[in-house]
């Protein structure tokens, strides 16, 4: 999915001095952004407060939409390099082309990865006919610098690894939780799972005292280290602790994101993740010569046009501002 800001504000994320050392309740409250023709989503990182979780460096909640009627997403071939993005569904299906001839549906609880690394183009759209909603998560993963110039590349995982216990399953979707492991490629030490909560239940989520950890609210309501959560909000929660209690006050869904702090610092902006302005500067010459990215085949319409870079240099901010 495409970061469609036509003013996209670069930032310098990532260093681990900023990386609370202990144990945190800062609730991320999302910014409301158009993302194609009829749909709006809601940007829960980078935020104002934070701008990492571990290798999580970007994060959109967006549903449950009527699309009955509606084209769903339509979201044009645009760029992307030095990350991956993780497409995820409760409910609805999106079409991905890319510009490595990947031509694939995901549908709810499967794993769409893709990585960009060196330079990858792609286009998401709902199909037609569609299902009647539309409900998920768009999420990057900014890649460490000894693997950000890897061949791109798309993975469809159609069956993840669940663990269960009375009242909730969880979904391995990246990484590693309670010896559990995805299939999806990862290049940095971070887990990603979603967590299907039935009503009334307590339980505790094992967790690395090593990683950051946030949860992003997805659905229904509950209480997570006893602050509550609505969905569309995403709790950051810091690191330090081995276990994560959760109370679901009704049936509940809630994606669980962690990983070591990165410790590398990195430049964002539009759909590019760099090291420098200069570097995103070529990036996006690249693009708009149609040059490095490769084409997009299948998709009716228009290439995204990259927008203006800011006049101003970036300025360092760390992880958070």
């Amino acid at each position: 999915m495409s970061n469609l800001d036509l003013h996209p504000a670069p930032s310098l994320c990532g260093g681990r001095a900023d990386t609370p050392g202990g144990l945190v309740h800062e609730l991320l409250e999302p910014k409301r952004v158009a993302l194609g023709e009829s749909t709006y989503v809601r940007r829960l990182l980078p935020n104002l407060g934070r701008r990492m979780i571990g290798g999580w460096a970007f994060v959109d909640h967006y549903g449950r939409d009527d699309i009955a009627d509606e084209p769903g997403m339509q979201v044009p071939p645009h760029p992307h390099m030095g990350l991956q993005t993780v497409s995820w569904l409760h409910e609805g299906e999106v079409l991905h082309r890319d510009s490595v001839g990947s031509l694939q549906t995901v549908r709810p609880r499967e794993l769409g990865l893709m990585t960009s690394g060196r330079g990858i183009a792609h286009s998401e759209e709902s199909p037609r006919p569609h299902p009647r909603y539309l409900h998920g998560a768009q999420l990057w993963v900014a890649l460490p610098d000894a693997h950000r110039h890897v061949e791109p590349h798309f993975e469809h995982h159609p069956d993840l690894p669940t663990v269960s216990a009375p009242g909730v399953t969880a979904t391995v979707i990246l990484g590693e939780l309670d010896g559990t492991l995805s299939p999806g490629t990862t290049y940095s030490p971070l887990v990603g799972a979603d967590i299907a909560l039935a009503a009334g239940t307590r339980t505790s989520l094992p967790v690395e005292p090593d990683f950051e950890y946030a949860v992003l609210a997805m659905s229904g309501e509950a209480r997570v280290d006893g602050v509550r959560v609505l969905p569309g909000s995403m709790l950051y929660l810091g690191c330090g602790r081995t276990e994560l209690p959760v109370h679901a006050e009704s049936d509940a869904g809630l994606m669980l994101l962690g990983g070591e702090p990165f410790e590398e610092k990195i430049v964002m902006w539009w759909n590019f993740v760099g090291r420098t302005g200069e570097e995103i500067a070529r990036a996006r010459e690249s693009w708009t010569a149609g040059e490095r990215f490769g084409d997009v085949h299948g998709y009716e319409g228009e290439r995204l046009r990259a927008p203006e870079l800011p006049p101003v240099p970036l300025k360092p901010r760390g992880r958070i501002r």
